[in-house]
């Protein structure tokens, strides 16, 4: 049995040569991401592990195929990126990660704070010896609504988090969790809109929550609302983001992903242009000129527990599938 891994952290190195050693397989990694310009270091394996950035282009599932892959796993819980129609119809068994949700949800908390203390004015005019107050008034959470939009794992944890501050939980997901009703009151989106004070987004990316925070839905928002996104950049419509931001119709957003991110993050770009197709670098750039934006590289995610659980199902989820016809991190149908 052979796997190569892409896209392969200095962290993960430990853990998946570990596994490919207990299990006797044969590894072959790079930190490159899969490409049409990488693939070929897939040759004669059995299956391919990556992270979110690599591209499953048709050309390049077409090759893997041709080389005999049968199992493709993303070390990440999304999947958004792996092609998954094509895929499929090349007869390749797909496979996510997973872990834990505490990583993920007790990050959006510190960003729900840091957006209502005003952290980064405080941060940025401390740094430059102004020690004033002026614009660093905030709020706090037990007198303001929070709406959560999507109640998977990160989304209910997030919910029990939030209940010790005493805020007033609002809940929306297509599929309804009886224990979520503990911590939050499910009501439909329109509500979420009109009534919250803050509004963090957990939904998973599909062609039907592209763009869903959108000029029409800011338009049912509170002035003044502060929008947290740490799922996926491309959930929200960016212009409409930028002129929520112009219009001060936004309060305050947190960014732990970004649209067009592939090529930008987890890469130092600090000592050339960047340039990446079809990428809105300049927006990225003028949005991050505001002191109420604040964007990280894409990291709610990256724990010590959370990145040993990843690197763990790259390895597994393909053992599981080649020894045993199936794994329980297969993408379901």
């Amino acid at each position: 049995m052979k796997i190569a891994a892409y896209e392969v952290r200095p962290d993960e190195v430990p853990v998946i040569e570990g596994l490919c050693k207990k299990y006797g397989i044969e590894l072959v990694s790079t930190g490159a991401n899969l490409d049409a310009t990488t693939v070929g270091m897939a040759e004669g394996a059995d299956g391919v592990t990556t992270l979110g950035q690599s591209t499953y282009s048709n050309e390049v599932l077409d090759t893997l195929k041709g080389y005999g892959v049968q199992v493709l796993a993303s070390r990440c819980v999304g999947y958004n990126h792996m092609n998954v129609e094509y895929a499929r119809k090349l007869g390749f068994k797909l496979c996510n990660g997973a872990y834990a949700p505490n990583g993920v949800a007790e990050y959006t908390v510190m960003s729900i704070l840091i957006s209502i203390r005003k952290f980064k004015k405080a941060l940025y005019n401390t740094d430059d010896n102004d020690f004033t107050l002026k614009g660093k008034m905030g709020r706090e959470l037990r007198t303001m609504t929070v709406g959560v939009m999507g109640t998977g794992k990160i989304g209910f944890t997030v919910c029990k988090l939030l209940s010790s501050f005493g805020c007033k939980i609002l809940a929306y997901d297509v599929y309804q969790n009886d224990a979520v009703k503990e911590y939050a009151e499910y009501v439909d989106l329109d509500t979420i809109y009109a009534e919250s004070d803050v509004i963090t987004i957990h939904t998973p990316l599909l062609p039907s929550t592209t763009g869903m925070i959108n000029k029409e839905a800011l338009s049912k928002m509170k002035d003044g609302v502060i929008l947290i996104d740490n799922a996926r950049g491309e959930l929200v419509d960016i212009d409409a983001i930028i002129e929520g931001m112009e219009t001060e119709k936004i309060g305050a957003m947190y960014m732990d992903a970004f649209p067009g991110e592939t090529g930008i993050i987890h890469v130092p770009h600090n000592e050339d242009i960047v340039k990446t197709e079809g990428m809105p670098w300049f927006k990225l750039k003028y949005l991050r000129s505001f002191v109420n934006f604040v964007h990280t590289p894409h990291m709610a995610f990256f724990t010590e527990e959370a990145a040993e659980q990843m690197a763990e199902c790259g390895v597994n989820s393909i053992y599981e599938v080649l020894t045993e016809g199936k794994s329980s991190h297969e993408i379901p149908q």
